[in-house]
């Protein structure tokens, strides 16, 4: 019997729900760890208040001797709290969050010692930058980077650490983190949504782009995980044959949350609370063991840091419940994946929702204007787009069991189609009074009758209107959503100015009224963008070929889809918009590339090892017991031995030619994988890595799979699927 195995399903089977002690009320508990407005009226002055409410409002800079004031308070009420250190929390372009934690304490000299922050120590620090990806921005012997508070988001406490949220700065300036970017992405649009929210309402002063995420993920008992190398090492099994019942009787969806989980989710909502994180639902998702949580939508930059820390807080908390919380997008073949989908709006300072129709014709009109640009904007730059989503696991995920295709497209039902139908037939100049109200009382009118029904049908889609956003559905469930948002906002910000300048030239030469021009300009914007629009099922060569003849992009692996990362195109958007330098922007691109080779080295690594070190081992043992009860037979029967013996024969057989495939492939594999870390350009290492070496991973998992339904299953080594997703 496989030992480990059996004593990881034996371990897995006699486990418990934590007990969980819920606060009576979660609102009680909002916030509790985190340094925010109300924390800040007790421990600061009133001048250190005011400055750090100004600089996340209006990003106002913080004067240094304030810096000390605000450090201060900061560290008293951390110690208040039982905290004894502080770090700077930073996304470095690993996709995960790093911390290097200093201690409050620091001696005097004479013995005694004192506590310390000071506000040098809280607006900057000087961690390694050579230690982290750069693309080649840093050498190794110019280490120096810079780590700089973002007063924007506020600082929390976890465990006994004080977090201080910050960006990640080179010694010459470039940024070496998700977050720098993503700041510039949200300054641009709030500057040109502004501009144009001020056609509709005068008194808008900012708009801010906001993100609500909805998070999947597995929970495997880690007993369980511990006997797979594969997801160990990589988040996913790289073998494993589909266990008879999987997904397809829908019967986990939805349903009742099994005890353990429902005491891990009690657990993971209560840390989120005191994080200030408004968690709010909780649920099952399609695959057996899958699941999701979401939260309150929040400003996005807010909402990023959220999902970072939360992706950490969500694997904490599993530990204390005995799982293993798996995020990778693909873990297991034939089920539901996981993503982590992206729900955008903008708002505006006063309260209102861009993207969400109102009572009044113009309301809608400017709902029209926002939602029309968005479309635009999505339809020039899907290339763009789609790259934000890539990655070596992500690409697993997309176009397979409910999961959007790599196809871009856009959905927003047949409802608003007809409506932008209708505006597509707008007369191009100034509209007669006959047209206006047609257009006022019959088409932008009833757009809030229409969004009552018009709800979310079209799983398949990777960026679809629901109702008062766009939920961008393509983004993986391992990604930093900051990725996604600063494409998504930095392309709309683009095309509002785009706008802004038609509407006003149009107002300018041609003497044109506000909503002529306006309607005028989006007719235009609806006739171009036709194309990304899409409303069917996006599997299958039908949707690939229909694409195809609509000039819309294909790129199924995460090496041609990067490629737009540094087009002319590309740079030249996020050069005009602030968002990155073209250093910024290949040093990006090669970091990605150089990820997705290694991520493909390392699971071809841990297959070869699993192949021939679990594998083939376990099948040759129990051949040799097939061949022991063989010559047992030949013993019995003599000559007459093989027809006894033929079916034992016929797996000696198979066994033995799915051996030598896997051994084959395996070395294969190997000579591949030599001569790809030979080439020294990330791309082509990239593309070596995709075209060459991956696709023996598929050939070797078939003859492993296969070699699973033959070997005893008392002496096969590593948790089945079956073990895997309904053991609970």
């Amino acid at each position: 019997m496989s030992t480990l195995r059996f004593q990881a399903l034996k371990e897995t089977l006699n486990r418990k729900p934590v007990k969980i002690k819920e606060p009576r009320r979660r609102s009680e508990i909002f916030g509790k760890n985190v340094f925010n407005e109300t924390v800040m009226r007790q421990f600061l002055t009133k001048e250190a208040y005011t400055n750090v409410v100004e600089a996340m409002n209006t990003g106002k800079k913080i004067d240094r001797n304030v810096a000390d004031h605000i450090s201060t308070g900061m560290k008293e009420w951390a110690i208040s709290k039982g905290v004894t250190h502080y770090t700077h929390w930073f996304q470095p372009l690993t996709g995960a969050t790093a911390e290097k934690h200093d201690s409050f304490f620091e001696p005097l000299g004479d013995g005694s010692a004192i506590e310390k922050f000071g506000g040098g120590q809280l607006v900057q620090q000087e961690p390694d930058a050579s230690s982290f990806p750069n693309g080649g921005i840093r050498n190794t012997f110019e280490a120096r980077g810079y780590t700089a508070w973002d007063p924007t988001s506020p600082a929390f406490i976890w465990g006994t650490t004080l977090c201080i949220p910050t960006v990640f700065v080179a010694y010459t300036g470039e940024a070496l983190d998700n977050k720098t970017p993503l700041l510039r992405a949200l300054q641009a649009v709030d500057n040109a949504a502004t501009d144009v929210a001020k056609y509709f309402d005068k008194n808008v002063k900012k708009v801010n782009a906001t993100l609500g995420w909805e998070q999947e993920y597995f929970l495997i008992d880690s007993a369980l995980t511990a006997s797979r190398p594969d997801i160990t090492l990589t988040g996913r099994t790289l073998l494993g044959h589909s266990p008879a019942k999987g997904q397809q009787l829908d019967d986990h969806y939805f349903g009742s949350i099994p005890s353990r989980a429902i005491a891990y989710m009690m657990d993971l909502e209560i840390e989120c609370m005191k994080l200030g994180i408004p968690v709010k639902t909780r649920h099952n998702e399609v695959a057996p063991n899958q699941f999701e949580l979401a939260p309150v939508f929040e400003e996005a930059n807010l909402s990023v840091d959220h999902n970072s820390l939360i992706m950490d807080v969500m694997k904490r908390v599993g530990e204390r419940h005995n799982f293993s919380v798996l995020m990778h997008e693909k873990p297991f073949a034939g089920i539901n994946g996981s993503g982590k989908h992206n729900n955008w709006s903008l708002a505006t300072d006063t309260g209102v929702n861009l993207l969400s129709p109102g009572s009044t014709p113009m309301k809608n009109l400017q709902f029209l204007t926002f939602f029309v640009n968005t479309i635009k904007a999505v339809y020039d730059n899907e290339e763009l787009l789609r790259a934000a989503i890539a990655s070596a696991s992500n690409d697993h995920r997309l176009g397979a069991n409910e999961a959007p295709p790599a196809i871009i497209s856009v959905f927003i039902g047949s409802q608003l189609t007809k409506v932008l139908d209708e505006l597509e037939k707008v007369t191009d100049g100034k509209l007669s009074p006959q047209e206006k109200t047609d257009l006022k009382l019959n088409v932008v009118g009833k757009i809030p009758e229409i969004l009552l029904d018009n709800t979310d049908r079209n799983r398949t889609s990777p960026f679809a209107f629901t109702g008062n956003k766009f939920e961008f559905r393509a983004v993986g469930s391992l990604a930093n959503c900051a990725g996604a948002m600063t494409v998504l906002n930095s392309i709309v910000a683009k095309q509002l100015k785009e706008f802004k300048v038609a509407v006003d030239k149009l107002i300018k030469d041609k003497k044109m009224k506000k909503d002529d021009a306006v309607f005028n300009v989006l007719r235009e914007y609806i006739k171009k963008s036709k194309k990304i629009r899409f409303e069917g099922d996006g599997y299958g060569e039908a949707w690939e070929k229909e694409a195809e003849k609509r000039g819309l992009s294909n790129n199924r692996t995460t090496p041609l889809a990067l490629k737009a990362q540094v087009s002319k195109k590309t740079i030249a958007l996020y050069k005009e918009l602030g968002v990155m330098n073209e250093t910024e922007i290949e040093a990006r691109h090669e970091i990605e590339l150089e990820e997705y080779a290694m991520r493909i080295q390392i699971e071809g690594r841990i297959l070869g090892d699993i192949a021939r070190n679990h594998i083939i081992p376990t099948s040759i043992r129990y051949q040799n017991i097939l061949i022991k009860n063989v010559r047992g037979l030949k013993d019995i029967y003599a000559d007459d031995f093989a027809r006894h013996a033929k079916e034992q024969l016929e797996i000696i057989e198979s066994i033995s030619s799915h051996i030598a495939s896997i051994n084959s492939n395996v070395n294969a594999m190997i000579e591949a994988r030599k001569i790809a870390n030979k080439l020294e350009d990330a791309e082509e290492k990239a593309f070596a890595y995709c075209d060459d070496v991956k696709p023996f991973f598929e050939e070797i998992r078939y003859h492993c799979d296969k070699l699973e339904l033959l070997v005893d299953d008392e002496i096969w080594p590593l948790a089945k699927y079956r073990e895997l997703l309904f053991t609970r």
